[in-house]
């Protein structure tokens, strides 16, 4: 049963590769704190490698507290950028007023070029 779970695990994390000035990290599905570690890793390697992260958040379908907190973490780290965040992740950052401190974009391009 651990080989399934390490590999839906791995399965938040898509693609990761350098765009432009930046880095993108795609995550999907639900990030909470039994499958967040892998975006974890993936988002600091990112931080890693350039200033500007870019999380293409279009397919992520929950986020509890614990990704909001690696999200502000990594804010204080690096120059974060969310793309294409749903509805249920706007709602999470409305209510904890994390949409005053992240930076939200319709889409990855946008997230990339800042405007």
């Amino acid at each position: 049963m651990t080989g399934a779970r390490d590999a839906y695990h791995d399965g938040v994390v898509g693609d990761s590769y350098p765009a432009g000035a930046g880095w993108v990290v795609a995550a999907r599905g639900e990030l909470d704190q039994d499958t967040l570690a892998p975006l974890e890793a993936a988002l600091d390697a990112a931080a890693d490698r350039s200033r500007l992260v870019v999380l293409d958040a279009g397919a992520v379908t929950f986020g509890d507290s614990s990704f909001l907190n690696l999200l502000l973490r990594l804010h204080h780290l690096t120059t974060l950028r969310i793309a294409a965040p749903g509805d249920q992740l706007r709602r999470v950052f409305a209510l904890t007023g994390a949409d005053t401190v992240l930076s939200l974009y319709p889409t990855v391009e946008d997230a990339l070029e800042g405007s």
